[in-house]
């Protein structure tokens, strides 16, 4: 199978420039190619010496997880962009984010949480089983992911998601901007997905 980059219709951003979303679609659009270039080339090793080439293949394939991870992380960003700004509602999410998170609500847990020195990603999950959410500090794109679960929210924190418009030390700006334009009944939907998933 062959990956393509889907396109997302995204409002004017604010506090998010032009030229800065370019540049992050950029980037998102060579761990498409990549992850296809590395599929392809495991299947040309195989079918050439599979034996042979085994450690190449294996180191391929650790690379994988990386150019993968990134473009499918990209695109649950760029996703919950689109439509423009919307609150969250008094929704199933809500309430069970209020439960997990008390007084400082799920925002105030992601930017706790945002606030890691360090490059990667802030992920929401929603565990089906244990019926809460959970949060995590993704270094590199496939280092720290909780294994099975469903994400709901993709925060991306690597340099090139804020650099055209903020240096380093200004990345609460950046995640101020993030919370200014993310649309949250796109991440309603997907928990509501997750949890039909698991009753399914």
């Amino acid at each position: 199978m062959t990956y393509t980059a889907k396109t997302f219709n995204l409002p004017a951003l604010e506090g998010l420039s032009e030229k800065q979303i370019k540049v992050h679609l950029g980037l998102y659009e060579a761990y498409v190619k990549h992850t296809n270039l590395i599929m392809d080339k495991i299947q040309a090793l195989r079918e050439t010496d599979a034996e042979g080439n085994a450690y190449t293949i294996n180191e391929l394939r650790r690379r994988l997880g990386f150019e993968f991870n990134g473009m499918r992380l990209h695109e649950y960003y760029f996703a919950q962009l689109e439509g423009g700004s919307v609150p969250l509602s008094a929704s199933a999410l809500s309430a069970m984010a209020s439960e997990r998170y008390a007084t400082q609500g799920l925002e105030g847990h992601i930017r706790e949480v945002a606030g890691t020195r360090g490059i990667g990603w802030v992920i929401v999950y929603v565990d089906p089983v244990a019926g809460q959410l959970q949060t995590a500090f993704v270094n590199d794109h496939e280092l720290g992911q909780l294994g099975g679960l469903p994400i709901i929210l993709a925060l991306d924190l690597w340099e090139h998601a804020f650099m055209v418009d903020y240096v380093p030390a200004e990345k609460k700006n950046y995640i101020d901007a993030f919370f200014s334009n993310l649309n949250w009944s796109v991440i309603e939907r997907r928990f509501e997905e997750a949890i039909k998933m698991s009753a399914a």
